[in-house]
């Protein structure tokens, strides 16, 4: 049972990092983004208007934060010093992570961005103002391929993401509403969880539990980023579900396309579509396939069915530590690769071993949405399924 990264992981990323920094003409690497943070150090926060600023050379690692969070980095073992300002806007952030660059050496940086992003209010001056700089997106493309124990961490994400679907689908029953069974769901999945993982369990949340489970009914399953309506549920009405659990700031994604009663003809009819849609895309899967042939493979089907005025969006994306990351499985990713707005080559057009994908080509009528979507690693041979809740029809009636 994967709970946490190894420590090891994080020297891997920080050894990576610094022969960059070596290989450069700048001195230091400097991140604002929160989640590159936590990917170099472990030190997970929620980026705010309170900026905060990962430093690293070759020697050292120090980084910048405002007062709220010293004791939480405090103690950290790849941070060698915390340095702080009280808050924002009284404090300086930007000016006294200058003043730790260089003290650190520093007069010439590679960064993530020339300044904090503008979050929640924040508007400060850019890093370049006081030195060097050039931008770097390293660690976004580090991210693209996961290490095996980033994998396990997925893989065990999708275990109680499973768990949370299954009682997402015994809770559901006409005269519910929608939010409510999402809460239930969702608490009894991360219960279980958090009693078996126990003292292993990595925080990463705040005031909920790590497993959420979902979905969006009725008139809503039309639109794919649909809202959860105020409206109970009723024999007839189609449920897009959501299913995933965060295990040490990993996440899966599981969703169905499931039916409150038997499904009218048509309904059944853009099931079977959709279901032979997703089933097309994931028999493409592979090391070395182009992901642009994934996503033209199910729009030729769509072209063959008559129904390409259905799809809204491409077939998947890359998933770990966000919920949608590059390289995306989309018609357009080879051009994308190939244009001068990007530092892509010729290699990044492919799936490569240890991209871990969501599989979710969809349909869209008036009245309703189809889409199931599963997490699909890409091995050094093939593909391994992460998640596994059934995805045939029968199976996804709820009587």
């Amino acid at each position: 049972m994967a709970t946490q990264l190894p420590e090891t992981e994080f020297d891997e990323r920080l050894e990576t990092i610094r022969d960059r920094i070596a290989e450069s003409n700048h001195e230091a690497g400097v991140w604002f983004g929160a989640t590159s943070i936590e990917y170099l150090t472990g030190f997970a926060h929620i980026q705010t208007e309170r900026p905060v600023v990962l430093g690293i050379t070759p020697e050292r690692c120090e980084i910048t934060v405002p007062r709220l969070e010293v004791e939480r980095v405090e103690g950290n073992p790849r941070i060698d010093a915390v340095h702080h300002y009280f808050d924002y806007p009284g404090g300086k952030p930007i000016e006294t992570a200058v003043e730790m660059l260089r003290k650190m050496g520093t007069e010439s940086v590679l960064a993530d961005a020339d300044g904090a992003p503008g979050v929640m209010g924040y508007e400060g001056p850019p890093l370049s103002t006081y030195l060097d700089l050039e931008t770097q997106s390293w660690v976004p493309r580090m991210r693209w391929a996961k290490s095996e124990a980033e994998v396990d961490l997925i893989r065990e994400s999708a275990k109680w993401a499973n768990l949370g679907h299954r009682y997402l689908a015994d809770f559901t029953e006409p005269g519910a509403h929608p939010a409510t069974v999402s809460q239930r769901a969702s608490t009894e999945a991360s219960r279980a969880m958090l009693d078996t993982f126990g003292e292993r369990f990595a925080e990463r949340v705040r005031g909920s539990g790590p497993v959420h489970a979902g979905y969006i009914s009725a008139h809503e399953t039309a639109l794919p980023h649909g809202h959860t309506p105020n409206q109970r549920l009723c024999e007839g009405d189609v449920l897009v579900t959501g299913a995933s659990a965060n295990v040490d700031g990993y996440f899966s994604e599981l969703e169905r396309t499931m039916f409150v009663g038997e499904p009218t003809e048509e309904q059944a009819h853009y099931f079977e579509l959709m279901l032979e849609a997703q089933t097309i895309a994931i028999e493409a899967l592979g090391p070395g396939v182009p992901l642009a042939d994934v996503d033209d493979a199910v729009w030729n089907y769509f072209a063959e069915q008559g129904i390409t005025d259905l799809a809204q969006h491409h077939v998947g994306h890359n998933i770990g530590m966000s919920g949608h990351e590059p390289p995306y499985i989309d018609r357009g990713w080879s051009d994308h690769c190939e244009s001068e707005e990007t530092s892509y080559t010729e290699a990044d057009r492919v799936m490569e071993p240890g991209h871990v994908y969501t599989i979710e080509p969809g349909i869209y009528t008036e009245n309703a949405g189809y889409r199931h979507s599963d997490t699909i690693a890409i091995t050094e041979d093939g593909i391994e399924w992460l998640t596994y809740y059934p995805r045939e029809l029968e199976e996804n009636v709820i009587r």
